[in-house]
């Protein structure tokens, strides 16, 4: 049975829609990272700063990182607090050595459950409520700074009407397919939420690498809109109370923190299940925004394969794509660039054949229920 030629031009007419909406993403936001350069400041202040970490039987983790965060390259007053909720290993006697050769560590014991609050949003909101300063950095007991002058470049971000400050937590470097995957994925995850950031619409930031205000903390009722939902203590708080006016990026490759990545495929699948599983409570736009986007990228590729065999000019729809491609390719690699990732570039092609498989993957923990894990 021959196919009407018509339907071919509705199917390549259908592609070169996609392909519009994807490259309006890359041109309007992703764009905006890739040639991103932070305007000069005339006066550098170093602010006091809290920085806080929550910890639950990390003790394997903190006695690796946390001398990374103690040794900070910093002048003024800052602290380091541990919350070290309800571990039953090691941590409390190694926390306890590392404050005989460090005053500026505070550790705040939990030793009971806060019932009807999941995920860590508790032991968070106890170490807020602790800090001194008005700046919190927070980051997590499986991260290190990427160099001793972390602290200073995050808290440097803050401007007199900025209240948060979205930074960058990256993985380290491994051979293996799963960590390149896993790399492109935190990067393209950053790529997108640093870059709305900068179009004067942030919607989240990662708890790996994140600062912000107490006043602004307690001046939205902390995380109490959210004490029902494992997840969010990051993303989710930052898609309630960012602003186009009270939110700033900092990039700078001393300023990410560096994480060990999941080395097994179905621990890093479980680790994607709770991250998802959060995204259904962002505001409207952002639904419509990264759902469109998802959307986009899942119905590309199928689109181009119909078109190049129903089309009457198999070959167009070819040019189309590679357009998209060298466009797509030139924000990658200066986003890359900016981001530290410049070596996953060349094989950005199979990575984008990865997204189309994450996506169809995993839209559909949008509707699960996530479990009620600590992280």
């Amino acid at each position: 049975m021959m196919i009407p030629a018509f339907v071919g031009d509705i199917v390549f007419y259908l592609f070169c829609a996609a392909v519009a909406v994807h490259l309006f993403y890359y041109l309007f936001f992703f764009q905006r990272l890739a040639f991103y350069k932070p305007k000069p400041k005339v006066d550098t202040v170093e602010h006091p700063v809290s920085v806080i970490v929550c910890a639950r039987d990390e003790a394997g983790n903190l006695t690796r990182n946390l001398p990374g965060v103690l040794v900070q390259n910093y002048r003024t007053t800052h602290e380091v607090i541990v919350v070290n909720d309800n571990s039953e290993d090691e941590s409390k006697y190694i926390l306890e050595e590392f404050q005989k050769s460090f005053r500026k560590l505070i550790v705040v014991p939990l030793t009971q459950e806060a019932k009807l609050i999941a995920g860590k949003k508790f032991p968070l909101s106890i170490g807020i409520k602790t800090a001194k300063s008005e700046i919190v950095l927070l980051t997590d007991a499986d991260c290190i700074p990427a160099s001793e002058n972390w602290m200073h470049l995050m808290q440097d971000g803050f401007r007199d009407e900025t209240e948060i400050v979205l930074g960058y937590g990256s993985y380290f470097k491994k051979p293996g397919l799963l960590n390149k995957l896993i790399r492109f994925e935190t990067y393209h995850t950053a790529l997108q939420y640093l870059s709305y950031a900068l179009a004067g619409m942030p919607y989240m930031g990662v708890g790996r690498n994140l600062s912000y205000k107490k006043d602004l903390f307690f001046r939205n009722k902390g995380f109490s809109a959210l004490n029902q939902i494992p997840g969010g203590d990051d993303d989710l708080f930052i898609n309630k109370v960012a602003t186009k006016t009270n939110t700033a990026i900092v990039i700078d490759p001393e300023a990410h923190t560096m994480s060990e990545p999941k080395k097994k495929w179905s621990h890093w699948w479980n680790q994607k299940l709770r991250h998802y599983s959060t995204a259904k409570y962002y505001k409207p736009k952002f639904k419509f925004l990264l759902g469109l986007y998802t959307t986009v990228q899942i119905l590309l590729l199928p689109l181009l394969a119909a078109s190049i065999i129903l089309f009457k000019w198999w070959w167009l729809p070819l040019v189309v794509f590679g357009f998209r491609a060298i466009v797509q390719g030139i924000i990658m690699y200066r986003s890359m660039k900016k981001l530290n990732e410049a070596d996953l570039f060349p094989y950005y092609i199979l990575f984008d054949l990865w997204m189309f498989i994450y996506y169809v993957l995993f839209v559909p923990v949008l509707w699960k229920q996530p479990k009620k894990t600590w992280t």
